[in-house]
């Protein structure tokens, strides 16, 4: 079958798809951020059960990242084998069967070993959700991404509501987890039938136009998935930190840059959707990016509570514009690849998160916390080099198709 042949069956079960995939699809990015949000605002009750120290949960936390990567690479596998609502469906079934393990006591080599498988499934789901919500954007022919986001956002935000009403010990933590991980399979069980159905690529094209892969637009839109997500992982780990210790902040104040930093990503992704037909993906990136390095650099050249609080609200426009219409981008980059395309761009995010979390934090040994959020801010600077990939024209779809090699 030709890559035009594919493209014409998979424009037919897309035009077939039910409205409840969007649904299905949307409560899949939920439940990946309740689990995910429900498990880290845990970890000082999980911290305590297991007697271990804060840099012993930090490197736990960059081995998740690690395995999250190696999710990517899975979800790949599966989809080309299987299509991407397998791929989905077994990411969320992963963490439902893991998250128990780390909600209650076993040993420490036993928890450890959860959440790094946890962090495969973890990285699987991130991946076959932006594969699924792409396909079920090119079935309404309009701007998706950013309502799936949002309600990730939105979840993350509850995940952590929820963790704050019963978790105030290492029981209470277990409860929420296992709740998230209930609802982490309810989903998946449901997805096995509601995601939205597409047409594998083993299945679609013969093996020597498989690994036929847009290599330069998949390193172009990784790079802005890498930087978004530097600033992400900067202000998720440091901004309270900051707030309280190198700021002196009230205890009050300290989590508000945490809170006003998600309360603008979901605004954002509330409004991307909207904003995309109005000022196009172009445009929209780069006020985004601009909006964003303004944010960092108030971070990190004025050392007072109320210009760290904006600036933390302003860097997350990046995190909540940028990341759909990239991911919406790259899945239009090569339809006929777009699962493959898509996952390879995911394994960025990981990148980004270890860049963000270890850089920063070295720099507050040395020339201070704040000075460190000048590295998020020169990284979104690498954004505006590669623009020109988030056009729709037929000149960017032609440097795609010519920069197509056989992947490694």
């Amino acid at each position: 079958m030709t890559t035009s042949q594919r493209s014409d069956r998979e424009q037919r079960e897309v035009g077939r798809m039910p409205r409840a995939s969007r649904v299905a699809v949307t409560a899949a990015y939920s439940a990946q951020a309740l689990g995910y949000a429900v498990l880290v605002t845990s970890l000082p009750a999980l911290k305590a059960r297991q007697q271990i120290d804060d840099m012993t949960i930090s490197l736990i936390l960059l081995g998740v990242s690690v395995a999250a990567a190696l999710g990517s690479v899975l979800a790949d596998v599966v989809a080309v084998r299987w299509g991407s609502r397998a791929a989905l469906a077994t990411g969320l079934i992963i963490e439902a069967a893991l998250l128990p393990v780390v909600a209650f006591e076993t040993p420490f080599a036993v928890f450890v070993g959860a959440l790094a498988v946890y962090g495969v499934g973890l990285g699987c789901v991130d991946a076959a959700s932006a594969m699924q919500g792409v396909l079920v954007q090119r079935s309404y022919g309009r701007s998706l991404m950013g309502g799936f986001f949002a309600g990730y956002t939105a979840a993350a935000i509850a995940g952590a509501l929820l963790v704050s009403g019963v978790a105030a010990s290492a029981v209470g933590a277990g409860v929420a987890i296992t709740v998230a991980a209930f609802v982490i399979l309810a989903i998946a069980l449901v997805g096995t039938r509601l995601f939205a159905r597409d047409v594998p690529v083993d299945e679609a094209l013969p093996a020597a136009e498989r690994s036929r892969l847009p290599r330069a637009g998949i390193w172009a839109f990784g790079l802005v998935i890498l930087a978004v997500f530097v600033v992400d992982s900067s202000v998720s780990t440091w901004s309270t930190v900051y707030l309280q210790d190198n700021l002196q902040a009230l205890a009050w104040v300290a989590p508000l840059g945490y809170a006003v930093y998600q309360a603008c990503i979901l605004v954002t992704r509330l409004a991307t959707d909207r904003l995309l037909p109005i000022v196009g993906r172009v445009r929209l990136v780069l006020i985004a990016t601009l909006v964003s390095i303004v944010g960092c650099l108030l971070v990190a050249l004025l050392p007072f509570a109320a210009a760290a609080v904006a600036g933390f609200a302003l860097a997350g426009v990046a995190v909540g514009a940028v990341v759909p219409v990239t991911f919406g981008a790259a899945g239009e980059l090569d339809p006929a690849h777009s699962d493959q395309v898509i996952a390879r761009v995911n394994i960025f995010n990981y990148a980004g998160v270890i860049v963000g979390a270890v850089l920063v934090g070295v720099l507050a040994g040395g020339p201070g916390l704040g000075l460190g959020f000048l590295i998020p801010a020169v990284v979104l600077l690498s954004v505006l080099f590669v623009l020109r990939w988030f056009r729709t024209s037929a000149s960017a779809k032609d440097a795609a198709r010519a920069s197509a090699a056989p992947a490694a």
